[in-house]
């Protein structure tokens, strides 16, 4: 919103200092800043209104260390970090951008799922929570909006040279440009990395590629969404591990939104995605002002309210930027979270069936609670995927050049 009143004053009244604001890099700074300023100085109000109300987590116990300790710490938590990364995203970015738009709706929608298990298992004693198929449900209707949004809507494009034209190295590059729909993503570590779906399937008539698209858009929301609920195990593990990564998308945002950066990195050039840094600085901002009450010992809990909701903007935020097969590499840990409950689960009943008793690959599932039975402490088991985290994004960012 202030974008647009300091655009009017700059071009009607010529305030001083009012076109700063059409810069990304100043509205990002500032949408990170008013992040982390909204998650500290009201975390800790919304934290004692928790409490005063006993809005606190019930604890199953897992036999974990120090588990108990944590009976009644508030949870709900992820309300902080949602409205620390609309507040600022509202109020300094363009929000009749078709990104944008996107991120704000898939921020609620998760943000809404996740408040309703949390409110279940809180005010109607039920440990379960909302059903998981429900979820699931959520979670598939999220991703049909936004795979069909950026299927079929007009303003989601990538601007690439005519086919017709010969560039020479003196010629103005300007007017050689089109704007065209596409279903090119990008594939790491290729020298011609670029896949474009409606070519996957070749006897697929053109015409059903959206099909194809919308599902890979669904699968990738409910991996990436669930893979975050179940990494929000232990203090400060999945709010740490998602800054790392929308830090890491903005990057890749800021370069793929630059005509010159894209062009010199050789990487697709998508209009108006610049103004998803905007977003991803006020993510990357509720994510670390959360860490200062949620760090160990953790002060207060996001519960689904905020992991369902990290995880659905992190696999939006992938997809807008077009790499979503990057996805196994930046989200290296949401997936090894994810693959270690599925696989646990798979070989305990395949070994039931078999044997007649279960066997465990695990001490237990997820991975960061076996760990936890072998005896390594909470806050270096988050340090150290935190590590493995920040060497995951070098990894994908390195991808710009080592093809």
């Amino acid at each position: 919103m202030l974008y647009y009143l300091f655009d009017y004053l700059d071009k009607h009244y010529n305030l001083m200092g009012a076109g700063v604001f059409q810069y990304i890099s100043f509205r990002a700074g500032a949408a990170a800043v008013l992040s982390l300023v909204i998650t500290i100085t009201l975390g800790k109000g919304l934290i004692n209104f928790l409490r005063k109300k006993q809005v606190g987590e019930d604890i199953r116990d897992l036999g974990l260390e120090g588990q108990m300790k944590k009976k009644g710490t508030p949870t709900m938590g992820g309300l902080i970090i949602i409205g620390a990364i609309l507040i600022p995203t509202l109020l300094f970015a363009r929000i009749d951008n078709i990104y944008v738009i996107l991120l704000l709706i898939t921020t609620i929608w998760l943000g809404l799922i996740g408040l309703l298990d949390d409110y279940i298992k809180v005010f109607k004693k039920d440990k379960e929570g909302l059903a998981g198929r429900f979820k699931i449900i959520g979670q598939v209707g999220l991703g049909l909006v936004v795979g069909s949004v950026l299927y079929f809507n007009k303003d989601v494009v990538i601007r690439q040279l005519k086919p017709e034209v010969a560039v020479t190295s003196n010629e103005e590059r300007a007017n050689l440009y089109e704007d065209v729909k596409s279903t090119k993503t990008t594939v790491p570590f290729f020298k011609n990395n670029e896949l474009d779906y409606s070519n996957l399937i070749p006897f697929l008539p053109k015409d059903y590629t959206w099909v194809i698209y919308v599902l890979m858009v669904v699968f990738v929301v409910t991996a990436i969404s669930n893979g975050a609920n179940i990494t929000d195990g232990i203090d400060g593990l999945a709010a740490g591990t998602s800054a790392i990564i929308g830090l890491t998308l903005a990057i890749f945002a800021y370069l793929s939104g630059r005509v010159d950066f894209s062009n010199y990195l050789s990487i697709m050039y998508i209009p108006n995605l610049g103004e998803l840094v905007i977003f991803c600085t006020a993510f990357v901002g509720a994510c670390l002002g959360f860490l200062w009450y949620n760090a160990y010992p953790a002060q207060v809990f996001m519960g689904d309210t905020g992991s369902l909701a990290l995880g659905g903007i992190i696999a939006v935020l992938a997809l807008a930027v077009r790499k979503e097969i990057m996805i196994p590499v930046l989200c290296g840990i949401f997936i090894i979270e994810n693959m270690s409950v599925i696989l646990q689960v798979g070989y305990f009943k395949y070994t039931r069936k078999k044997y007649g008793e279960g066997r465990r690959i695990f001490l237990m599932s997820p991975l960061h609670h076996h760990y936890q039975k072998i005896g390594i402490h909470e806050s270096k088991i988050v340090s150290r995927f935190w590590i493995v985290g920040i060497l995951l994004a070098i990894l994908s960012l390195a991808t710009l050049k080592l093809r």
